[in-house]
């Protein structure tokens, strides 16, 4: 079983459809304060729309919903600091902020500092982000550029989260750090 932390950040990384936002919504209802959901995808076209709708038909009414493409470390203070904070997701921040000009210096202190923000908040927050790095080398700068923005941006949450997890078909693993401790068996 997989304890989240009632403070700090909590990252739960997998695929595209893994069951990443549906656990951090399960775990979201057992919360007994505030959520306040952060949605960061915009609807580019109709099957977006969809999509978006069905997300927010899984979310509960009565949760304080922030849509913010590119939120940041300067958002974070718009959340009580008792509430359980939900950003979903990493995935569609790194594209609005590539899209609205960011290069990929800034993308990155963007992310460290919204990681660092929301590790720092006393109330919980859960980060949900794909992992989109398993599979080939994309065949196209832009798609490479995303795909190593997005690593780093994992990363950076994983690296300052209190509990970094790997969501596989709607079930939790948790993540351990590495440090060198070399057997010498």
């Amino acid at each position: 079983m997989v304890k989240v932390p009632s403070s700090g950040l909590t990252l739960l990384v997998g695929g595209a459809r893994s069951g990443k936002s549906d656990l951090a919504v399960r775990l979201a209802n057992d919360w007994p304060g505030e959520v306040t959901f952060v949605a960061t995808a915009t609807a580019g076209d109709e099957e977006m729309v969809e999509r978006i709708e069905k997300h927010r038909s899984d979310r509960p009414d009565h949760w304080r919903l922030i849509e913010e493409p590119t939120f940041g470390s300067h958002d974070v203070g718009d959340v009580a600091d008792g509430d359980l904070l939900i950003v979903d997701c990493l995935t569609m921040l790194i594209n609005e902020l590539l899209f609205a000009g960011f290069n990929d210096r800034a993308v990155d202190a963007h992310m460290c500092e919204l990681a660092t923000e929301l590790n720092g908040r006393s109330g919980p927050t859960m980060v949900v982000t794909n992992e989109v790095g398993l599979g080939i080398v994309p065949d196209n700068q832009l798609s490479r550029r995303y795909r190593d923005l997005l690593g780093r941006a994992n990363r950076s949450m994983a690296d300052r989260s209190r509990l970094a997890a790997f969501v596989v078909a709607g079930r939790a693993l948790p993540l351990e750090s590495v440090s060198a401790s070399w057997c010498t068996d």
